[in-house]
């Protein structure tokens, strides 16, 4: 049975696009595709994610492509610009999911930017409690951070929905005996709880 949900944040229930940023960056949008996919790339994110500080990740790599020094400044520089804001049909889901669950995030994040986002909404203090990937040194997809998450809040894993939007997650979760939603492009959350028989909605 389930009790306890668990909620990735980017992409579920936070837009986040680097795009929102560099497009009024860059003029040309090849310019801008190629910057995003082989300059900061996800890979390169993602070690902020998991604890690499900020002013390292930039020094690294402006001393790799001089040529962007200035966009690659911006990244962090202006990084309130990449966020959309609340996907808005979602987070509307927790306050009714409180009434019958308990609340829980698990999320890849910099542990110097997830701050700015959770003063930025209130809704973050929905949950019972959050593991941040960049302020445990680890980061999803690997099992470690999956089994912090249980045993810092006495949760059995067969016991937990997992959500994200990123299926590589989801798997990893699964792996670990979570019940798990892969939240891609075209799923309606509120929908697929339903389906799954979550109670409230």
């Amino acid at each position: 049975m389930i009790r306890n949900i668990v909620f990735d944040f980017g992409g579920v229930l936070v837009d986040w696009n680097p795009e929102y940023l560099f497009k009024d960056v860059f003029q040309d949008k090849a310019e801008l595709e190629h910057f995003l996919e082989n300059i900061c790339t996800p890979d390169w994110n993602e070690k902020q994610d998991a604890g690499r500080p900020l002013s390292e990740a930039i020094r690294t790599l402006q001393t790799r492509h001089p040529k962007y020094r200035n966009e690659i400044r911006l990244y962090y520089d202006k990084w309130t610009t990449m966020l959309g804001g609340p996907i808005r049909q979602n987070v509307a889901l927790l306050n009714p999911l409180k009434a019958n669950y308990r609340l829980f995030g698990l999320t890849n994040w910099s542990a110097e930017t997830f701050p700015i986002a959770y003063d930025l909404y209130p809704f973050f203090g929905d949950f019972e409690g959050t593991v941040i990937s960049g302020m445990e040194g680890l980061a999803k997809p690997d099992e470690q951070i999956y089994l912090l998450l249980l045993e810092r809040y006495g949760l059995s894993a067969t016991e937990c929905l997992f959500i994200d939007d990123n299926e590589r997650n989801t798997r990893a979760a699964t792996a670990l005996g979570f019940q798990t939603l892969h939240l891609n492009n075209d799923a309606c959350l509120k929908e697929e709880l339903k389906r799954l028989g979550i109670r409230g909605l």
